[in-house]
C-alpha cells in the first residue's frame, strides 16, 4: 500500500506512517520569501476530519496571518463546543516558547515505619510529600503539588562556587557523568537554552535546578536538604534532611523576599545544598490550554529520605500538607479530598511501580546516566472531555503548531479510545476523574505507569 507522496520502493516517512495509522501529519507552512503572500500550507481541517475526526482549533492561519491559509480547505462548521473554545482563543498569541518560565520540583519520598519500631526498614514502603497550595494563589489554587518553583538567577550565582569548595567544583560538582540532553519539541529551545544568561552561568543546569528545588522545599515546607560543607557524599543510600535552624520563620521570610538569602543561610549553617541526593526523574512543559496563561518548563527530581522530615507550611504559598503512598494519594484524589494536576497524577501513578523505598532508590541510581525525558503534552478536546497526548501515542505529533493550539473532535472520548491501539495518554473525564492508558515501551531505562482506568460508576 502506498500513501500520498510515497514513491514505489521508497520507505515510508514518519509522517506517512502516522497518516496510514490514522494520525495527522501536520506540517508548518513554507513561504517562498518573507514578503511573499503565497504559502504552501499543511493539510487542512478537511484532511484531518477525513482521516482521524480530529481538527486543530485555529485562531489564525498557519502561515501566521489572520484567516485561512491560501489553498487550504474551508473548515467545516463547528459545533457549539468549538465555537465557545474558538471565542476563548480570540486574543493575541502568547509570548514565544523561549519566554516560558523555567522551574524545578522535587518529589520527596520518605521511608515509612509502622508504629513502634524506630529503625528505618527498606521493606516497609514509602510516602510522598504533597503540599496544598493556598486557594489564593493564581496558579493551580488549592492543588496538592510537590515542592518546587521558578528558577532564580541566584540559583546559578558564582557565589555558590566558594561554598562547594574544596571537594566539589565545575563542571560536574561530583554529580557523575553528564546525561544526554533531552530532545527539544520543535519550536522550543533546547533544554538549558531558555534563559538569555544561561550560556555564561557559573553553575550548570544540573546544579542550578537542584539548588532551585532545594530552595523551594525550604521556602514552602521548611525542609532543608543540606549537607555539611566540604563533606563528601556518603554511601549511596537514602539520606536525611537537616533539622530546621533557629529563626526558621525569619530566614524563610528573607529567602522569599530575595532568593540570594538562601546562599547566606547555607553559609551561616556551614552547609551546601545536597544536590547529590536529587536524582533526575522527568521534565514537563505546560501544554496549551484554552484560557491558560502561565506556562512552565519544569525539571522534576526525586529525593529518597530515610524518614519523613518535619514539615512546616509557610501559610503563604502553602497552607497544608500530607504524606501519602501513591495508592493513598490516588484514592484521596478520586474521592475529591485533594486535587492533582495531570503531571502530578501521572508521576504518582508511575511511582506505584515501586513497593519499597530501597527499590525506588536503587532504580534512581541505576539509571542516573540516562537523564530525564522532556515532554510537552498535546491537548485533544473531545465532545465530553479531553485527552493529554504524550510522546509515543499514535496521535502525538511533534510539530510546533501544537505549541499554541489543541486538537479537537466531535467524537466522544470513548469513541476516540476504541479507534486507537498505540496509547500514551491521560484521559481527563472530569476534574477528579483521570485515566491513564499506556501501551508503548518506556525509554531511557525509565518506567511508565501501568494502565489506570476508572470504573464507569465514577464517570
Amino acid at each position: 500500500m502506498t500513501v500520498p507522496g510515497q514513491r514505489l520502493g521508497q520507505p515510508l516517512s514518519r509522517e506517512s506512517e502516522l497518516a496510514r495509522a490514522g494520525a495527522t501529519p501536520l506540517r508548518r507552512c513554507r513561504t517562498s520569501s518573507p514578503a511573499s503572500p503565497s504559502a504552501q500550507c499543511p493539510p487542512g481541517p478537511e484532511f484531518l476530519a477525513r482521516h482521524t475526526g480530529l481538527q486543530p482549533l485555529v485562531r489564525e492561519g498557519r502561515c501566521g496571518r489572520a484567516g485561512r491559509c491560501p489553498g487550504a480547505p474551508a473548515a467545516p462548521e463547528p459545533g457549539a463546543r468549538k465555537q465557545r473554545a474558538a471565542a476563548a482563543m480570540s486574543g493575541p498569541l502568547r509570548p514565544s516558547p523561549s519566554s516560558w518560565r523555567r522551574a524545578a520540583s522535587v518529589v520527596l519520598a520518605a521511608g515509612w515505619t509502622h508504629p513502634g519500631p524506630t529503625a528505618w526498614s527498606p521493606a516497609e514502603g514509602f510516602r510522598l510529600l504533597l503540599l496544598q497550595r493556598s486557594p489564593r494563589q493564581g496558579f493551580m489554587p488549592g492543588a496538592h503539588v510537590f515542592p518546587g518553583g521558578v528558577l532564580d538567577a541566584a540559583d546559578r550565582s558564582a557565589d555558590w562556587l566558594r561554598l562547594f569548595e574544596p571537594h566539589h567544583a565545575p563542571p560536574r560538582f561530583g554529580l557523575g557523568p553528564a546525561p544526554p540532553p533531552p530532545s527539544a519539541f520543535p519550536g522550543l529551545p533546547a533544554a538549558g537554552a531558555a534563559d538569555g544568561d544561561a550560556g555564561g552561568a557559573a553553575l550548570p543546569d544540573d546544579v542550578a535546578f537542584r539548588i532551585c528545588a532545594i530552595r523551594e522545599a525550604f521556602e514552602e515546607a521548611g525542609v532543608l536538604l543540606l549537607r555539611p560543607r566540604g563533606s563528601r557524599p556518603s554511601a549511596p543510600e537514602p539520606g536525611r534532611a537537616l533539622a530546621p535552624p533557629p529563626g526558621l520563620a525569619a530566614w524563610r521570610a528573607h529567602v522569599r523576599r530575595d532568593p540570594r538569602h538562601f546562599l547566606r543561610l547555607c553559609a551561616h549553617l556551614d552547609c551546601t545544598p545536597d544536590v547529590w541526593a536529587l536524582h533526575d526523574w522527568s521534565a514537563w512543559l505546560t501544554p496549551f490550554v484554552v484560557g491558560g496563561s502561565r506556562r512552565f518548563d519544569t525539571a522534576f527530581f526525586l529525593c529518597c529520605l530515610r524518614e519523613p522530615p518535619p514539615v512546616l507550611p509557610d501559610q503563604a504559598e502553602v497552607v497544608g500538607y500530607q504524606w501519602s503512598s501513591p495508592s493513598e494519594a490516588t484514592e484521596s484524589f478520586i474521592s475529591e479530598e485533594i486535587w492533582l494536576a495531570p503531571p502530578q497524577f501521572y508521576e504518582i501513578r508511575r511511582l506505584q511501580n515501586f513497593a519499597s523505598l530501597s527499590d525506588l532508590h536503587k532504580f534512581c541510581l541505576d539509571r542516573a546516566i540516562e537523564g530525564p525525558e522532556r515532554w510537552l503534552p498535546i491537548t485533544c478536546l473531545t465532545a465530553d472531555g479531553r485527552l493529554q497526548l504524550l510522546p509515543g501515542d499514535e496521535l502525538y505529533l511533534e510539530d510546533s503548531y501544537f505549541l499554541e493550539n489543541p486538537l479537537s473532535t466531535e467524537k466522544k472520548t470513548e469513541e476516540v479510545m476504541k479507534e486507537g491501539k498505540k496509547f500514551h495518554r491521560i484521559v481527563i473525564h472530569s476534574p477528579h476523574v483521570y485515566s491513564i492508558h499506556v501501551t508503548v515501551q518506556s525509554k531511557c531505562k525509565h518506567v511508565y505507569p501501568k494502565n489506570y482506568v476508572v470504573s464507569k460508576s465514577r464517570l
